[in-house]
């Protein structure tokens, strides 16, 4: 059984400087507010793309012309993409994909009422003072839950419901609002700082992580006869890459799978990490293995793993310095802080950053003015391979959106592939290629789209 790491559950908010904290305190010295955050319990900045798609999105819907500068997104699961957003120290919103649709959607939370309610214009459904309801006791006096008939222009989704003096969040479809919640709002006005407004707030709480991540490395650095770096061009190898650097670590590689995308090639042209080992023909493999699962993820060793087991086996033993996070994955948060690689025995890998979040991870990088792949203000959550499995299909849009000879590639051996097998194009074009093995979650996606599941899915 897979004991959870102690991770932070709860990210921290000073309601004076409306700042995030990855502390407990604030350089102003307020007290901080508490906000419980949803597994994997990672958080991390709205950076341009997002913070544009979702001030676009809450325009479109309700009017509102601009969202502050500090967004922060919690990673939730879903069928697709589906982050909380945190506006303002509260929980303020929902921002999903439909990986069939290829469309984002906002849902807002009451809590975000006080802070929108000057500038909303659109997107509200008034009820009446006294509304006829549906649904489960229709005559009692509460309202939160029920449905109300209502004739509004407004197509399905997310609305605010006005009641009288009251204000509420309410589910707009088939000619009925569902009110989720509802009651008096305050408008509230509060400080909107950016993101060196919140370095600042935090630069205590980032010296103590590079302090603590730097004596980590030390402290095994010579474990083996040497050590080095893992970069692959993400933001957590480039945090990692700068503390080893700091700690003394002067050897870096980054393998090239074939399969990077070209501004991930760029920026490691640019990184100073001088070895770059060249993975195996992944076109090739293909043929004997077919394409690569969230299950069955054959092309990391044959693509990232064999060149480096290839590269060691003549420089003997060593310490590698890798950015492992406990967050990103449940796999990742069993392994200790320094392990023995299974694949390759000659190799001691370490994570000093096991313990940090996205949110840790950006900030470190803006405080210290590091370059970071461009891919992350492109609207992209993590870097890899550019039609890697583990990708969302939301990310795999963005491939189609910033390099879409790629895109078109991929999806033309795909829907070769399963013509022969007559699976429908349907289930390509919803990501669910994807797995060998479909999740509840993606066959019940299957039954609400009226897809049918292939014969040979498991």
């Amino acid at each position: 059984m897979l004991i959870e790491p102690p991770v932070k559950k709860v990210l921290y908010w000073c309601p004076k400087c409306n700042i995030p904290l990855i502390g407990k305190s604030c350089r102003c010295g307020s007290e901080s507010s508490r906000i419980e955050l949803l597994q994997p319990y990672d958080v991390r900045p709205a950076l341009r793309y997002d913070h544009d798609l979702i001030r676009d999105l809450l325009r479109d819907r309700f009017g509102i012309g601009d969202i502050p500068r500090v967004v922060l997104l919690n990673k939730t699961g879903g069928i697709d993409r589906k982050d909380l957003i945190i506006i303002n120290g509260v929980k303020f919103g929902w921002l999903s994909f439909d990986p069939c649709s290829k469309e984002y959607q906002v849902d807002l939370i009451y809590d975000a009422l006080p802070f929108i309610l000057a500038g909303v214009s659109d997107g509200i459904v008034d009820i009446g003072d006294r509304p006829a309801t549906t649904g489960e006791n229709p005559g009692t006096g509460r309202i939160g839950g029920k449905k109300v008939p209502v004739k509004t222009g407004l197509s399905d989704g997310c609305v605010i419901v006005r009641m009288g003096s009251k204000l509420g969040i309410g589910q707009l479809a088939g000619g009925e609002v569902r009110i989720r919640q509802i009651g008096r709002i305050t408008p509230v006005s509060v400080p909107d700082p950016d993101w060196d407004d919140v370095i600042d707030g935090n630069r205590y709480h980032l010296k103590n992580l590079e302090r603590n991540a730097i004596r980590f490395i030390r402290q095994h650095m010579h474990d083996k006869p040497g050590i080095n770096v893992s970069f692959s061009g993400g933001k957590d190898s480039t945090a990692v890459l700068e503390l080893a650097v700091r700690a003394g670590v002067k050897d870096a590689y980054f393998v090239d799978t074939g399969m990077e995308f070209p501004e991930t090639l760029a920026f490691v042209a640019g990184s100073g990490v001088q070895t770059r080992l060249k993975g195996g023909n992944f076109w090739k493999r293909l043929e004997k293995e077919g394409p690569p699962k969230k299950d069955n993820r054959w092309c990391c060793e044959h693509l990232k793993l064999q060149p480096v087991k290839d590269w060691l086996s003549s420089r003997g033993e060593c310490v590698t310095v890798q950015g492992n996070r406990w967050y990103e994955s449940f796999a990742r948060a069993g392994l200790p802080a320094a392990t023995v690689n299974p694949f390759n025995p000659r190799q001691l890998n370490i994570s000093p950053i096991r313990n940090w979040r996205a949110l840790e991870v950006f900030l470190y990088i803006w405080w210290r003015k590091l370059p970071y792949n461009p891919l992350y203000d492109a609207g992209m959550e993590r870097v890899g391979c550019w039609m890697c499995p583990a990708m969302l299909e939301s990310e795999f849009e963005h491939t189609r959106e910033l390099h879409p000879e790629l895109h078109a590639h991929w999806l033309n051996y795909l829907e070769e592939l399963y013509r022969k097998k007559k699976v429908p194009p349907e289930y390509i074009r919803c990501g669910l290629w994807r797995w060998d093995t479909l999740p509840p979650k993606m066959r019940e996606l299957l039954e609400k789209k009226n897809i049918k599941i292939p014969s040979f899915v498991k």
